[in-house]
C-alpha cells in the first residue's frame, strides 16, 4: 500500500484494499519534524487550547487546528478508537507534526495545525494534540463510507458578540449546535455561512464560538465573513485545505497584513465545493475583487469540476437575501458579476451568509429567473441547464437579526431589487423569504439524484436567544417546535438530452449489495451491482422507452442505434464494453423490429455498447404509426473495479432515408 507524507497529498484513496486492518492502518500518512524554530523553553509545557476538526481536501483527511502558549514541536497523534485501551493510545498510534507560527499580539501565543491524512471509511477515530509528555484530552471523530448519499449542516453568521453578551450569543450557538447534531448525528460535514465572532482578534468571543465539543469530532468547513476579516485570529483559529492565499483574495491585497483572507475548495462525496473570501469584491481595495474570484472559480471547476457530480459555492456576502443587505450596492455589484458565470460554470447550489435573515431563491440564470412561472415556495425545481439556487441562512445563535425589507422599483432582474410580480411583498429573486426572530440553521441532504436543502428552526422565541432577551428584536410565538420546517426544497438536476446511466459497485463483500430505480428526469439507475464471488459484479435495468413515430409517404427504413462511453467516477473508469443488451419492442407500431442482443465484453471479450449498436429499425414499405422501443441492460464489471458510483451516458442516433 502506498503511503504518503504529504498534508498537501490531493485525491481521496478510493481504490480496493485487500489487507489486514493492521496493513491498512498503515496506509496513514506519517510525517516527521514540524518546520518550526527551536524553542527557546522546549521544557515548559505549553496549554493547548482552541482545538477544532476542519476539513480536509478530501473524505480522507482532516485538518486539526489548535493555540499552544509555547512555541514547541508539536504533532496530532491518531489511532483507532477500538485500539485504545483504557483511554491509552497504542503504540501503533500514528503521529502528524503540526505546522504554524506566533500569533498576533492581541491573541497571545501560537497557532499549530496538522492535516491526518489516509483515513479509512467507516471507521471510528480517536486523537490528541502536543507532544510526549504534553497530550491535551482525548478526542473522537467517525469517518463513514466515502461514496454515495450523505447529509451536510449550514450554519449562517454565530456572530458571538454581536447582541453584546457573549454568554448569551454562546448559551444559544451551543444549543443551535446540539439540536443540529442530535437531530442529524450523521451529518458528515459543518458548513460555515462566516462571521464566527463580531470583534475580529477578541479571542473571548473566539473562546464561546469554540464552546461547542461538537466542534472537535465533526468537520468544520469555514467561511470568512465580514466580522472576522479584519485580523488574523480567522487564519489562526481556522486553517483551510487547498488555499490559495495569493495577493488577489485579501481585500486589501495585503496577505502579510492584519486580515484574513484566501480561497479554498475540496471534494467531499462527489461534490465539489469552493468557498471564497468575497470581502474582497472591488480592485479599489487593493485586492483582486470580484474578477479575480472568478477566474479561481472556472479554473478550480475547470480542473476538478469532472471529478465530482455536484458544484457548491459558499461564501458571505449574500447576493439575493430579504433583509438589510438586500440593497447593498456590493452586493448588487456581485448580482451581476457572479449570476452569469455561476450559471455557465453549472453551479447547482449557492451558500450565504451576512443578512441574518432565511431565503431560498427561484432558479437564478444569467441574472434573471430562469422560469417566470415556478411557484413561490415551490417543494420541486428542475434547474434546467444554468438554473442556479442560492439559500442565505438566519443567524444560528440568536445573536443578531435583521428584519425583512421591502422592494422597490428598481427591476426585476440583474442588479433590481423589484417586486416577485407572483408575489409583490417580496423581492424578484426570492421563491421565500423568512424572519421569525428565532434560531435555524440548514440542513442540505446529497442524494443519487437529487438535492433537498431545509431549513431547521433550533429554537423559539423563548432562550436562549439574545436579541430577544436582550429586546433588540421582537418575537412572537408562532407554536412552531424546536426541528420543524421552515422550508425545504428538492432540486432536481438536469441530464441533458441524453439518458445518463448510473450503478453504483459496491465492495466485494458478503451481503453488501441494495437496488434502487430511478428512471426520473433522464437517468437510468442501475442500483447497487451485485458481488458474484469477488469474480465480477452484475447489475441489470432497462432503459427509459424510446418513442419512434413514422407517418411518412415514403414508408423508408428506419433505425435508432446506441453507445456508451466508460462509466466515469471523478478519475476512476471502466470500459463501456462491460455494458450489453438486449433490444425489444415495447409497443409495436411503424414496423418496429428489435435490434440483435449485445452481450457483455466481460462474457465475449468483445465491444459491448461502447461501439453503437442497433437498438430497432423498420424496413422500406413498413407500416406507418408509432412504435416504443426499449433495451434491458446487462452490465457485468470485472472485481478489479475500484468501489464507486460510476455514471456513462448513452448516445442515441436515428437514421432514416
Amino acid at each position: 500500500m502506498r503511503t504518503s507524507n504529504s498534508a498537501s497529498a490531493l485525491g481521496p484513496v478510493r481504490r480496493r484494499v485487500v489487507a489486514s486492518t493492521v496493513a491498512a492502518f498503515l496506509g496513514l500518512g506519517v510525517a516527521f519534524g514540524s518546520g518550526l524554530a527551536a524553542p527557546a523553553f522546549a521544557a515548559d509545557p505549553a496549554t493547548l487550547s482552541g482545538i477544532i476538526l476542519g476539513v480536509g481536501s478530501n473524505e480522507t483527511q482532516r485538518i486539526v487546528t489548535w493555540y499552544s502558549s509555547a512555541d514547541t514541536a508539536q504533532q496530532v497523534q491518531l489511532a483507532p478508537t477500538s485500539s485504545l485501551v483504557d483511554g491509552a493510545f497504542p503504540a501503533s498510534a500514528v503521529t502528524f507534526a503540526a505546522s504554524g507560527a506566533a500569533n498576533i499580539a492581541t491573541s497571545g501565543g501560537f497557532n499549530r495545525h496538522a492535516t491526518l491524512t489516509g483515513l479509512k471509511e467507516d471507521t471510528g477515530y480517536s486523537y490528541r494534540v502536543g507532544s510526549d509528555g504534553n497530550w491535551s484530552s482525548a478526542y473522537a471523530f467517525k469517518t463513514q463510507s466515502f461514496e454515495g448519499d450523505y447529509d451536510f449542516l449550514f450554519y449562517g453568521d454565530p456572530q458571538i458578540g454581536s447582541s453584546g453578551n457573549v454568554a448569551k450569543d454562546q448559551a444559544g450557538w451551543v444549543d443551535t449546535v446540539n439540536v443540529s447534531l442530535a437531530a442529524n448525528p450523521n451529518a458528515e460535514l459543518l458548513v460555515s455561512g462566516g462571521d464566527q465572532v463580531e470583534t475580529a482578534n477578541t479571542e473571548a468571543q473566539w473562546d464561546a464560538f469554540l464552546a461547542p465539543t461538537q466542534l472537535k469530532s465533526y468537520p468544520w468547513a469555514a467561511t470568512i465573513g465580514n466580522h472576522d476579516v479584519g485580523g488574523k485570529a480567522y487564519e489562526q483559529h481556522l486553517y483551510t485545505p487547498n488555499t490559495d492565499r495569493s495577493a488577489a483574495y485579501y481585500s486589501n491585497g495585503t496577505p502579510s497584513s492584519n486580515t484574513s483572507g484566501g480561497d479554498y475548495w475540496y471534494i467531499y462525496k462527489d461534490t465539489l465545493f469552493i468557498d471564497l473570501n468575497s470581502n474582497s469584491y472591488a480592485t479599489a481595495q487593493g485586492g483582486g475583487g470580484d474578477a479575480a474570484h472568478l477566474a479561481y472559480v472556472t479554473d478550480v471547476i475547470n480542473q476538478h469540476g469532472g471529478e465530482a457530480k455536484w458544484k457548491v459555492l459558499v461564501y458571505h456576502h449574500a447576493i439575493y437575501s430579504p433583509a438589510d443587505h438586500a440593497k447593498d450596492a456590493d452586493n448588487k455589484i456581485r448580482r451581476v458579476d457572479f449570476s452569469q458565470k455561476f450559471s455557465d460554470l453549472g453551479v447547482d447550489l449557492v451558500l450565504q451568509g451576512h443578512d441574518h435573515s432565511y431565503s431560498r431563491s427561484y432558479l437564478i440564470k444569467n441574472g434573471a429567473k430562469a422560469d417566470a412561472t415556478e411557484q413561490p415556495g415551490a417543494a420541486d425545481v428542475y434547474p434546467g441547464p444554468g438554473g442556479v439556487l442560492y439559500v442565505t441562512a438566519n443567524s444560528a445563535s440568536g445573536s443578531k437579526y435583521y428584519d425583512i425589507t421591502q422592494p422597490d422599483n428598481t427591476g426585476t432582474s440583474g442588479a433590481g431589487n423589484g417586486a416577485d410580480p407572483l408575489d409583490a411583498g417580496k423581492y424578484w429573486y426570492n421563491s421565500v423569504q423568512n424572519q421569525e426572530h428565532v434560531r435555524s440553521y440548514v440542513k442540505v441532504e446529497v442524494r443519487n439524484d437529487k438535492l433537498v436543502v431545509q431549513d431547521l428552526r433550533s429554537g423559539t422565541c423563548a432562550a436562549p436567544n439574545a436579541a430577544v432577551e436582550l429586546a433588540k428584536s421582537p418575537c412572537a410565538e408562532t407554536g412552531q417546535a424546536v426541528g420543524s420546517i421552515v422550508d425545504k426544497v428538492t432540486v432536481h438536476p438536469y441530464h441533458g438530452s441524453g439518458q445518463d446511466i448510473q450503478v453504483n459497485v459496491p465492495n466485494a463483500a458478503p451481503g453488501e449489495f441494495g437496488w434502487t430505480i430511478d428512471g426520473y428526469n433522464g437517468l437510468v439507475d442501475l442500483g447497487t451491482a451485485v458481488d458474484h464471488n469477488g469474480d465480477y459484479f452484475e447489475a441489470t435495468g432497462s432503459i427509459n422507452p424510446i418513442a419512434v413515430s413514422d407517418s411518412r409517404r415514403s414508408l423508408a427504413p428506419w433505425s435508432i442505434s446506441a453507445g456508451v462511453g466508460d462509466f466515469t467516477d471523478g478519475t476512476k473508469t471502466f470500459s463501456g464494453s462491460y455494458l450489453g443488451w438486449t433490444p425489444k419492442v415495447v409497443t409495436a407500431g411503424a414496423g418496429a423490429k428489435a435490434g440483435a442482443a449485445v452481450g457483455s465484453a466481460y462474457d465475449d471479450g468483445g465491444q459491448g455498447l461502447s461501439v453503437s449498436r442497433g437498438l430497432g429499425y423498420a424496413d422500406q414499405g413498413h407500416a406507418r404509426g408509432t412504435a416504443k422501443l426499449g433495451a434491458d441492460l446487462d452490465l457485468k464489471i470485472p472485481g478489479s473495479v475500484d468501489k464507486g458510483n460510476y455514471r456513462t451516458t448513452l448516445t442515441i442516433t436515428a437514421l432514416s432515408s
